[in-house]
């Protein structure tokens, strides 16, 4: 049974004839009857429940005999305004208490996911934490994942793009300020993906004095050049990185490195040309991708395992059913902190106030992570680091990630899980302040 390309909304990919529906149909439709808060905790934990350390809700205390020198837990943590809460997991050691030279790490999702998404890069860094003593958290930005569904407005007129952007950055970053109180953090390195890493910026920009240092894994928003804006990829972004489990380090961002990125780019703009149109039309409506999957019924299920098949191409059978499962119920949740990206971004991925014109008032370390394949513009990150540079800031770093697409952390999460090691341990260079 074919379906017609044009019934399918841009950035949604269209159903497959019969013989192809995926593996994770079956799954998908039962998730799909019975969506709710104790399903999307339980689609959760089958992600988490692959760390050695973890520990579900209702485990008995930690004994004295346990050796694991980290545990993990998930927890709801409450915002200052009542019914808001951002969902947590926590990786702290279980080493006696003192004075850690390594600030906290926080995991940051991108647009529409959630911490279940970085599940292939907890052990390490988990480990991590375990070896020196601090803690790693990845917690669901309000409004996505299993955090409070609380209602998103923007109060600010349409053509008041400054207002519309404070309000929409605000709604994010001030409640991840009110987190790192109740946690009672003084500062922390944000580790941030796609939106994740915007809303990083963002947040160091209003926080300054709360941020150690920050690593940006294909990070939305940073380059200024609106008149080639790519098409977003952010929903439908499917890569083969069959061959990532054998691939080698993150590489030093070179200019050839980098043209050879925008040559991959630009074939992929010129395929999508045909409905950007129609795409920016429904972007500037507040057009939201998952509402298409809640209101297909019978076939949204179908929806989401047909981009699971294809976007999770890389992971083992076992591990694409559990994402698949975990995707589902997240999209079938209430929509709220999904509509913000109409306000922050443009069609596209270009920010309506660009990072790469703000971020040289931060006198932190920063780190630029792009997959080689990647859609994201690594020219903003270029600019970024020399915008970085000549602020005073020598700190600023850029990375290619091989056999890598959008999902870096996804696609090689060995480079990537390295990396991250590596930046967390890295000093600051006194010479750049």
């Amino acid at each position: 049974m074919a379906t017609a390309a044009t019934s399918v909304p841009p950035g949604v990919l269209p159903l497959p004839p019969a013989r192809e529906i995926p593996s994770t149909f079956v799954a998908s439709l039962k998730s799909w009857w019975v969506a709710g808060d104790k399903e999307s905790a339980a689609a959760e934990e089958r992600l988490l429940r692959k760390l050695p350390f973890f520990r579900p809700a209702g485990s008995p205390p930690t004994s004295p005999d346990d050796q694991q020198p980290v545990i993990a837990r998930s927890m709801r943590v409450d915002l200052d305004t009542p019914k808001h809460y951002l969902n947590t997991l926590i990786m702290e050691s279980t080493s006696p208490a003192k004075s850690s030279t390594q600030p906290p790490a926080v995991l940051l999702h991108g647009y529409g996911a959630g911490l279940g998404f970085f599940f292939q890069n907890l052990l390490a860094l988990g480990q991590w934490a375990g070896r020196r003593r601090t803690s790693v958290y990845a917690l669901d930005w309000l409004g996505m994942g299993r955090s409070a569904r609380v209602p998103f407005t923007i109060k600010a007129k349409r053509e008041d793009i400054d207002g519309r952007v404070r309000e929409a950055e605000g709604f994010f970053i001030d409640s991840l300020e009110q987190w790192r109180v109740r946690m009672g953090l003084e500062r922390m390195t944000l580790i941030g993906h796609s939106l994740g890493g915007y809303l990083s910026v963002a947040y160091a920009l209003k926080y300054p004095t709360r941020v150690s240092k920050i690593i940006l894994l294909s990070p939305a928003g940073v380059p200024c050049d609106p008149n080639s804006t790519v098409y977003s990829r952010e929903v439908t972004d499917a890569q083969d990185t069959s061959s990532a489990s054998s691939a080698g380090h993150a590489e030093a961002a070179t200019k050839p490195r980098i043209e050879e990125v925008k040559t991959d780019q630009t074939e992929a703009q010129q395929k999508e040309s045909r409905s950007r149109r129609l795409f920016t039309y429904l972007w500037e409506e507040g057009w939201s991708p998952f509402q298409v999957v809640r209101s297909s019924l019978f076939w949204g299920p179908m929806l989401v395992g047909k981009y699971s098949s294809r976007r999770f191409i890389g992971l083992s059978e076992e591990d694409t059913r559990a994402m698949n499962d975990y995707i589902v119920n997240l999209v079938l949740a209430k929509g709220s902190g999904e509509y913000c990206v109409s306000h922050l971004l443009a069609p596209g991925a270009h920010a309506r106030r660009p990072l790469v014109d703000r971020i040289a008032a931060l006198k932190i370390p920063i780190t630029f992570v792009y997959g080689d394949h990647d859609w994201m513009d690594p020219d903003g990150g270029t600019q970024a680091v020399e915008n970085l540079r000549q602020a005073g800031n020598g700190d600023g770093k850029m990375y290619i990630i091989p056999h890598a697409g959008h999902h870096v952390y996804l696609d090689n999460p060995k480079a990537v899980n390295d990396l991250l090691i590596k930046e967390l341990e890295r000093p600051r260079d006194a010479r750049s302040y």
